[in-house]
């Protein structure tokens, strides 16, 4: 490792060579360092993982035509994430070992938060990812590669769930009737957004995919939302898709694995916290029908991720990383107990995106 390591360092364009590397941060996918410079700059070296990310060549085209993009915009050397081209003037590096390697600026006097310590750290989440949305509203989404085919297809995730039901891999499927019902029975709901992105009705945006709150810096004196980094899933698909997601795991008020099904429910102070930063961030980039919508993105996102669970249980438990045998049924239950409460909800989530727009 070390030995490819110095390999990528010197593809650069250092004034005096990095000597040393240290690992950084707390991803579970890609090889982190910090590179401290000897002229007292610091950068952020990455080996992607390429068994993760099976096209990586895709995925940085993705990433440095966002990130151009969004440099081109803003004055603030901490606005964006900033990619360093190689000695070669590529966005990338490849090893001998055909292994991927990145260069970013290392954003300064920043912090990243592993879960927020305050309400106002999850409405300046929502502020980062609004603004993201705002800035890249007139990219051309449709030139972006689709990292992950279907992500949120919702409607092939429903396919793919009514096959783990009939192969039943695992056995499990008699004894999760309740469970399979519950998705089954909302399975008319899940072509609303697909649908409209295919119609027309909703625009083709550049969505980021992980709108989870340690995927943004915040200013570490103001605690301020800075930019947001992680750009790896940056694809074309709807903004519903963040917004939901973000609600999906941000507003609910228990771990994704609770046990105790009492604990958990959508916190609409939360909500309210998030859908307030979002839109004030967003400005004028989203239309109407999109702001009326976010309710169904943050059921449709808990929806889906609650399904993909099931599905991986019926399977036998092959693409969630679980650390016990029931982890993916906790977890799928959570969601379905999220969707309920979503449900029972309804009326005043529409109420407050309406507040919201006021």
């Amino acid at each position: 490792m070390m030995d490819t390591l110095f390999e990528a360092l010197k593809a650069y364009n250092w004034k005096e060579c990095p000597a040393t590397a240290e690992r950084y941060g707390h991803g579970h996918i890609n090889v982190t360092y910090v590179i401290p410079a000897p002229d007292g700059a610091r950068y952020i070296l990455q080996k992607v993982n390429k068994n993760v990310f099976k096209k990586p060549v895709e995925l940085m085209e993705n990433v440095a035509a966002v990130t151009n993009y969004l440099s081109a915009r803003t004055d603030d050397p901490r606005g964006c994430l900033r990619l360093i081209p190689t000695k070669d003037g590529e966005n990338f590096f490849t090893d001998s070992n055909g292994d991927y390697w990145r260069v970013y600026v290392f954003i300064t006097d920043s912090i990243c938060l592993q879960q927020a310590e305050s309400g106002e750290d999850f409405r300046q989440s929502a502020i980062a990812f609004g603004e993201f949305q705002k800035q890249l509203k007139d990219f051309p989404a449709h030139t972006l590669h689709e990292v992950i085919p279907h992500f949120h297809d919702t409607k092939d995730r429903y396919r793919m769930f009514k096959e783990a039901i009939a192969n039943n891999k695992a056995g499990r499927a008699d004894s999760v009737r309740e469970e399979i019902d519950f998705y089954l029975a909302r399975e008319d709901f899940a072509g609303l957004i697909v649908d409209k992105l295919a119609d027309g009705s909703l625009p083709l945006r550049v969505t980021h995919n992980d709108t989870k709150l340690n995927n943004v810096m915040l200013d570490k004196r103001t605690r301020k939302a800075l930019c947001v980094i992680d750009l790896d899933t940056v694809m074309p698909g709807s903004a519903l898709y963040d917004y939901g997601d973000s609600i999906r795991f941000g507003a609910s008020t228990a771990a994704e694995d609770e046990k105790d099904l009492n604990s958990v429910w959508m916190d609409l102070e939360l909500y309210k916290m998030y859908t307030d930063g979002y839109l004030s961030a967003c400005g004028d980039s989203l239309t109407e029908l999109e702001i009326e919508m976010l309710p169904v993105g943050a059921k449709m996102m808990t929806l889906e991720c609650g399904m993909r669970f099931l599905t991986d249980y019926l399977d036998g438990d092959t693409y969630f990383k679980t650390t016990y045998e029931e982890q993916n049924l906790d977890r799928t239950r959570t969601h379905i107990k999220l969707v309920s409460d979503m449900e029972a909800k309804w009326d005043e989530m529409t109420r407050i995106v309406k507040e919201a727009t006021k």
